[in-house]
């Protein structure tokens, strides 16, 4: 019988169900004895305790049937005392019938008793003392675990309230043990908690399946920080097997939790620091490298951030920055000087109004709005921002009330003790505050990003200067050339490349002639532009010269192996213990060409480079056959020449390698599409130039690109008088006469004397000095250009007469008189050259006397 609930009468309604009391454990059994010392009655507990069934144990003597022999005789005594009516209580050894040594000692109550019929008689109520002695241990080992466990245990009845806690729990949750008594999981949980271990004791008391390292958070009464606790539970059962409640056993995992957490902590900033190694710093762009930052930090690291750098630095000022930890200021302006916010990122869907770092709630650090991205302005002295950037040293600024950012990390971005600009890293309220260890990791994210900035500045502004240098040495303007239409492109590598070596020139040369240079330094950077600027400038000298293109690359190839010889003594004497140091070895492709447009040929030379592209009106685009020879710098080979006739209206095209090599593909494929792309050549030059930088894949930027196109056009006949003259002094006079008649059907009356008089110098000169037969040749272009040829290979040399010399004032007289003139050899002697602008319809102006003194 386990309840006895009342009905609404007030009666008593008895209900049966499995015993599951003390007496289950205690295995208490009963007998009775009759007046004649005979067992009369046998309990069902006592045929369990001495495996006897009552049929056996009725009728018998209990002191012959179950005591030892050797106590056989105080037993009876005893018997013969309790049917006199005297109580009993004591330890009685009993065996089971059929067993001569004892089997077990029960503990024994006789009380006398009376038959119906007045009679003496006894009950006897037994218990198992072995029973008793595991009834002890049980309550021992309970106890121990109760009150000696340095963990808190609870017993929760079947009711989910509290039944017993030991002083462990209590020394946690205050009071005496027996205070928590009656409680539930909500007098110490907050509701959330709470109802999830609720949910968690009723099942294991519903399936009995144990429920281990349950974690809950919570605070002791008085305390303010939050506890983590492991609990274990299991169902708890009666003798018979029936629930009577759930046990609990509490375990304080707070430090383990911490330690995980900052071991969980550390491995993420090993990743962020990780990751940050990989993401920052790509490209050599200063924007690029800030939003790199933020996409590392956001939302890995914090949930709000912004970057500023300083103007200056953006728009390549180059005042000296200061240094921090000294007594100069810091940075480009020390938190006072302009800095542009060039990067923000958000991990919030409600991205507060103002996330700078704040001193007071009414003092942003610039005015009340937010900063956008592009925004230039100032940090107030007083700020935190202007006082990180001063000192050069992290600020932690706590949020305000109102504001959605919890705290703020202002971190100065510095490389090689420079501040060049500041990062912002924030977190929201409810995200766990910066420690130690964010602070830590915070100025190494922001270092390793200013050591990116600042390379990708140092390089801006190398690149920049070596594109000056190398913009300075290119043609001004469009060039121009007698019998040729020229366009030409240059487009230097994006920032994330090095400025290369690639040039091109256009170099007039006596007779109208034009020399085409396209050339290419191996090699990036300022050195590259700085060889390129040295090789150009060799090639404008040696091209004055008017030297065959064979030869001026010879003379280039001497020139480019010198740039790499070794240092002079001087220097060498300095390093003694390494010995003569090497200058960087220069390395170059050219192709050198001269055209001449009056007989329309075209010399080319080519020292390694790409073979030049000639497209012939109605023809495919072909390469020319021009033997490419070794760069210059290499040395030691001879440099073959390539003469062609170039029809009227062909187009002639010379490239570098940027224009048609990529990564994305082999130069075979490029140089096919770039001829492809000039399959209409008839088009304007302008426009054909852009069809083939719109149309090829030209690598994004990878390379330089230089593209000098030529449209071959001839002087025409009409503007070219040549005539051949014996050697004897009558010539002198046809010379002038060709000369006057000439330029009379040209319309240049005004030249008809100046251009008599130098005529008839030159070819005196070629009478007296020179040998052969003498040539005339006058050409009329932009300019007028008058020639004379001879096969003597003596050059003529300007020189300054005495005061009582008749003659050597020829050539001071052509020099005066003429905008230029010089001398040249040919493949049969030499060729004396003058050129006369053409008059402006004012005419020409006149020598005056002083001029005239000057050469006597």
């Amino acid at each position: 019988m386990s309840e006895i609930p009342e009905t609404a009468s007030g009666g008593v309604v008895w209900h049966s169900s499995p015993p599951g009391s003390i007496y289950d454990y205690i295995r208490v059994a009963s007998f009775s004895i009759g007046p004649d010392g005979l067992v009369e009655q046998w309990s069902r507990r006592a045929v369990d305790l001495f495996g006897v069934t009552a049929e056996e144990a009725r009728g018998r003597d209990p002191v012959e049937a179950f005591m030892p022999a050797e106590l056989r005789e105080r037993g009876h005594r005893k018997v013969r005392e309790i049917l006199d009516g005297k109580e009993w209580t004591g330890l009685v050894p009993f065996r089971v019938p059929g067993e001569d040594r004892a089997h077990g000692i029960a503990e024994m109550y006789v009380m006398p008793s009376e038959t119906q019929s007045g009679e003496r008689a006894a009950l006897c109520i037994v218990v198992d003392v072995r029973a008793l002695r595991r009834i002890e241990t049980d309550l021992a080992a309970s106890q121990a675990i109760f009150g000696q466990s340095p963990f808190g245990f609870l017993l929760f009845g079947t009711d989910l309230t509290v039944k017993r806690a030991n002083r462990r729990f209590a020394t946690v949750f205050g009071g005496s043990a027996d205070d928590h008594r009656g409680r539930t999981v909500h007098d110490y949980l907050g509701r959330s908690e709470a109802d999830r271990m609720t949910a968690a004791l009723r099942s294991v008391l519903e399936t009995g399946e144990s429920v281990t390292d349950f974690e809950i958070i919570g605070a002791a009464p008085g305390a303010r920080d939050r506890r983590h606790w492991a609990i274990n539970l299991y169902r708890v059962h009666s003798g018979s097997g029936r629930p009577i409640g759930v046990a609990g056993l509490g375990i304080d995992i707070t430090r383990r939790h911490n330690a995980a957490r900052e071991a969980a902590s550390a491995r993420r900033n090993l990743a962020l620091l990780n990751e940050a190694g990989a993401r920052i710093g790509t490209t050599l762009d200063l924007e690029a490298t800030a939003r790199e930052l933020l996409d590392v930090a956001v939302p890995g690291f914090c949930d709000l951030a912004s970057v500023d750098l300083y103007q200056g630095l953006l728009t390549g000022d180059e005042a000296p920055p200061g240094r921090w930890g000294s007594s100069h200021d810091v940075g480009y302006g020390a938190g006072s000087a302009e800095l542009r916010r060039v990067a923000v990122a958000s991990a919030v869907s409600d991205t507060p109004r103002r996330t700078d770092a704040r001193q007071e709630p009414d003092s942003g650090c610039c005015g009340p709005e937010p900063i956008t991205v592009g925004a230039v302005h100032r940090y107030p002295f007083n700020s935190p921002c202007a006082g990180a950037l001063r000192t050069g040293r992290l600020r932690t600024v706590p949020g305000v009330d109102g504001d959605l950012v919890q705290s703020t990390l202002v971190v100065p971005m510095v490389a090689h003790d420079i501040v060049v600009g500041l990062v912002q890293f924030s977190r929201t309220k409810g995200s766990e505050p910066f420690g130690e260890r964010d602070r830590a990791l915070a100025v190494e994210l922001a270092a390793r990003a200013a050591v990116c900035i600042d390379n990708a500045r140092l390089y801006r502004r190398e690149h920049e200067r070596a594109l000056i240098l190398q913009r300075s040495l290119l043609p001004p303007g469009d060039p121009e050339a007698a019998g040729l239409d020229i366009a030409c492109r240059y487009l230097p590598g994006t920032t994330a490349t090095e400025v290369g070596g690639d040039w091109f020139d256009v170099i007039e040369l006596p007779g109208h002639r034009t020399a085409l240079v396209i050339g290419d330094v191996m090699g990036r950077g300022l050195r590259a532009a700085v060889a390129m600027g040295e090789l150009r400038t060799a090639v404008r000298t040696l091209a004055q010269l008017d030297l065959e293109p064979a030869e001026v690359l010879s003379h280039l190839d001497e020139i480019a192996r010198g740039l790499g010889a070794p240092i002079g003594a001087q220097q060498s004497r300095t390093h003694k213990s390494r010995g003569p140091e090497l200058s960087e070895v220069y390395l170059a492709t050219c192709v050198y060409a001269v055209y001449d447009p009056v007989t329309r040929r075209c010399t080319f030379a080519n020292a390694g480079h790409l073979p030049p592209v000639l497209v012939e009106p109605g023809e495919e685009a072909q390469l020319l056959d021009v033997p490419p020879g070794m760069p210059l710098g290499v040395g030691g080979e001879p440099f073959e020449e390539v003469e062609l006739e170039l029809p009227e209206g062909a187009l002639l095209a010379l490239y570098t390698d940027g224009l048609v090599e990529s990564r994305d593909h082999p130069l075979d494929e490029g140089l096919s599409a770039f001829r492809r792309a000039l399959t209409d050549p008839a088009r304007p030059l302008e426009d054909v130039c852009d069809r083939v930088l719109n149309t090829l894949d030209t690598g994004h930027g990878e390379d330089d690109i230089a593209l000098l196109m030529a449209r071959i056009q001839g002087l025409p006949s009409e503007a070219v008088g040549d005539w051949r003259l014996p050697r004897e002094p009558r010539s002198v006079g046809r010379a002038r006469e060709l000369a006057r008649i000439q330029l009379g059907a040209w319309g240049l009356e005004a030249l008809v004397d100046t251009v008599e008089l130098l005529v008839s110098e030159l070819v005196t000169n070629a009478l007296r000095y020179g040998e052969g037969e003498i040539r005339l040749r006058l050409l009329r272009d932009r300019t007028l250009v008058c020639e004379v040829w001879d096969a003597g290979l003596v050059q003529p040399r300007r020189r300054r007469a005495k005061d009582t010399d008749e003659g050597g004032r020829g050539l001071q007289l052509v020099g005066l008189l003429s905008s230029s003139w010089g001398s040249r050899r040919t493949p049969r002697g030499k060729t004396v050259w003058f050129e006369l602008d053409l008059p402006d319809g004012e005419g020409t102006a006149e020598p005056t006397v002083e001029q005239l003194l000057s050469m006597f």
